[in-house]
């Protein structure tokens, strides 16, 4: 299929700006990159990049054509894994972009129970924020989507979603670690505080909970980071807020506590796809695999 092969050039240009460094990508030199377009552009009888001084940008023709590109190239992967799965193989590769707190151990731990019973199947993982996960659904990068809080989008299906609380974590050696039960909110005001940025899921429902009530929470330190936020609390008396499913297991160096405010928020954690996208088989598998730890977390909630 070497017409598709070049149909890729084309693509890589397009994500990198610059022939050259498509090029070292796609391990093929410049001018075979630059001779495709070039057919390409006359074959179509309009330009589909701007030559700038500095790299390669789309032009709306170009936009439109990379988008067929890349439609184009999600549908043939679903059609080679039916054919796979017909003759029994069971390959395939499943495309999931994840919120950073379900990257840690939730998704991990599915992945690594589905492959149990499918270990020739391939997964391509991105950990990206809210914006990051769109976006990557609607250029095809990913098919499955596993993030909080979304928002309504109209090219959006929610497939399933899973209720989890915020949590409090702290170190193991931690004067609040102590307490058995839940942890007042005001008890946190007497510890450093380091969070996530304002753009995260989690901090924005946090700070809409607290607009609401006289608690003022100053962090001391914030990050995009969960890796950076729960690491900095093995060195300072420090607190931080997690989604249950992301926060520390049980039994390791790091704890973590439920909140008894009245109110304190959840999140929702979405499985998500594009709409109107036929799923390839095997990606159509795992996504009824998830769901059905959906709704085993939620029965042993209740």
């Amino acid at each position: 299929m070497n017409h598709l092969r070049f149909l890729h050039y084309l693509d890589e240009v397009a994500r990198v700006g610059s022939i050259r460094q498509a090029a070292e990508r796609l391990h093929v030199a410049p001018s075979a990159v630059n001779r495709r377009i070039q057919d390409l552009e006359a074959e179509l009888g309009t330009p589909l990049f701007e030559r700038l001084p500095r790299g390669m940008r789309l032009t709306a023709a170009g936009e439109l054509f990379v988008q067929y590109i890349r439609s184009r190239s999600a549908h043939l992967e679903q059609v080679r894994s039916e054919i796979e799965d017909l003759q029994g193989l069971r390959r395939g590769c499943v495309r999931i972009v994840v919120s950073q707190a379900a990257a840690a151990d939730f998704l991990p731990e599915r992945i690594a129970g589905f492959k149990k019973k499918h270990p020739l199947v391939e997964f391509h993982v991105q950990v990206g924020d809210h914006s990051r996960a769109l976006d990557s659904l609607r250029t095809f990068e990913s098919d499955l989507a596993l993030i909080f809080h979304l928002t309504p989008e109209s090219d959006i299906v929610r497939l399933d979603e899973l209720v989890q609380p915020l949590c409090l974590v702290m170190h193991r050696d931690h004067p609040l670690a102590a307490q058995a039960g839940p942890v007042r909110l005001r008890q946190c005001l007497d510890y450093p505080l380091v969070l996530p940025g304002r753009e995260i899921a989690g901090r924005q429902l946090l700070d809409a909970f607290l607009a609401r009530r006289s608690i003022k929470l100053r962090p001391s330190i914030e990050s995009n980071s969960f890796e950076f936020l729960l690491g900095y609390l093995r060195y300072e008396q420090a607190l931080t807020f997690q989604i249950e499913i992301g926060a520390p297991c049980v039994g390791g160096e790091l704890v973590s506590r439920e909140i008894e405010d009245r109110g304190f928020p959840c999140a929702n954690l979405v499985l998500a796809c594009l709409r109107n996208r036929q799923l390839p088989v095997i990606t159509y598998a795992f996504e009824e695999y998830l769901r059905s730890t959906f709704a085993s977390f939620s029965r042993n909630r209740n």
